[in-house]
């Protein structure tokens, strides 16, 4: 098992999926990631861990329910702001004639998700419809850009006390392939409120700092043993969010189930994981027609490339002006 051959090795190896990423002007740290799919829409599943959610579209998704195609999917800087985003994205879909077919015409259908970085941007201007619709120009099947990218743009980590003394989160991705052609990427953006542990290097490499003028890492998981009660901080002012693919033919329910099992890579990577804090939501989509594979096999290769697109978001990101990146402490 590896990740792909050649110069992609990002979750737009995988035929059919386009990533685009567009930000705000004026270098306010925030943005918007659109993935675009096959025109003809795929399969997808989600499957939400945290308590404070950001979401839009994911109810269609349930295997109970009539839609069994999403077109496009997004994930955004802004809090709630950023859930106008998905209006461009359908703006841009339905541009092209491209839906889900009611009898009336074409409804594009869009799902997504959205992070808190209003604690890095405090201009009052947000990702919106149009910088949505400019992501989906942009959107292309080159290997995906990472670290201060799109949604990632404003992602921080280590908020056990506050953004002050966190460190830069930011978006990566990664696609394992397998010899008998079985293809599963990852596109994740970390904006966690817990500390990043890289399970490959056996070592914290991002998270809380002691002070917000220290490069020491205060170990939440050693924290956490010390306090009874996490204080000062609304809910939803944090989130890993992301997107699982592959190019095995699947339907809803296995979709679902391949998200459920993604979420194994946030558990490998952040301490602490799926806390009241976070919003923790992993969408799922079939881009291919390989058959023979079961889905617990694309379900565990699914939280291995979570796991690995954590991390890469992480190490590509690059610190603002007050919040360190990992390349700042590891110098």
């Amino acid at each position: 098992m590896k990740a792909v051959d050649g110069t992609n090795d990002t979750i737009t190896a995988i035929l059919g999926i386009r990533v685009g990423h567009a930000h705000l002007r004026d270098e306010r740290p925030s943005g918007c990631t659109v993935v675009l799919l096959p025109p003809e829409g795929a399969p997808a599943g989600v499957d939400i861990r945290g308590g404070a959610p950001g979401t839009c579209g994911t109810d269609s998704l349930s295997p109970i329910n009539l839609v069994d195609r999403v077109h496009g999917i997004f994930f955004s800087g802004g809090s709630a702001f950023g859930l106008s985003v998905g209006d461009g994205v359908r703006r841009f879909l339905s541009s092209y004639g491209l839906g889900f077919e009611t009898g009336y015409g074409k409804v594009p259908i869009v799902a997504g998700a959205i992070i808190f970085d209003l604690g890095v941007n405090r201009s009052g201007v947000y990702p919106d419809a149009q910088l949505g619709f400019e992501a989906c120009i942009k959107a292309t099947d080159s290997p995906c850009q990472e670290g201060n990218v799109g949604a990632g743009l404003g992602a921080t980590v280590g908020k056990l006390y506050g953004v002050a003394q966190g460190m830069k989160g930011g978006l990566g991705s990664f696609c394992i392939k397998t010899g008998y052609g079985l293809m599963v990427g990852a596109l994740m953006v970390v904006n966690a409120f817990g500390d990043i542990w890289d399970p490959w290097e056996g070592r914290f490499i991002a998270g809380c700092r002691k002070s917000s003028d220290s490069l020491e890492l205060a170990y939440a998981d050693r924290v956490l043993r010390e306090i009874p009660r996490l204080r000062g901080f609304p809910q939803g002012q944090n989130t890993v969010i992301g997107l699982v693919a592959t190019n095995a033919r699947l339907n809803k329910n296995q979709l679902t189930k391949v998200a459920q099992m993604a979420h194994d890579g946030l558990a490998r990577t952040i301490v602490p994981a799926h806390t009241q804090y976070d919003g923790d939501t992993i969408f799922s989509v079939s881009c291919g027609e390989l058959d023979g594979v079961e889905t617990s096999v694309i379900g565990a290769l699914a939280a291995e490339a979570v796991a690995h697109a954590i991390i890469r978001a992480v190490k590509k990101a690059k610190g603002f002006p007050g919040i360190p990146s990992y390349s700042d402490i590891m110098r």
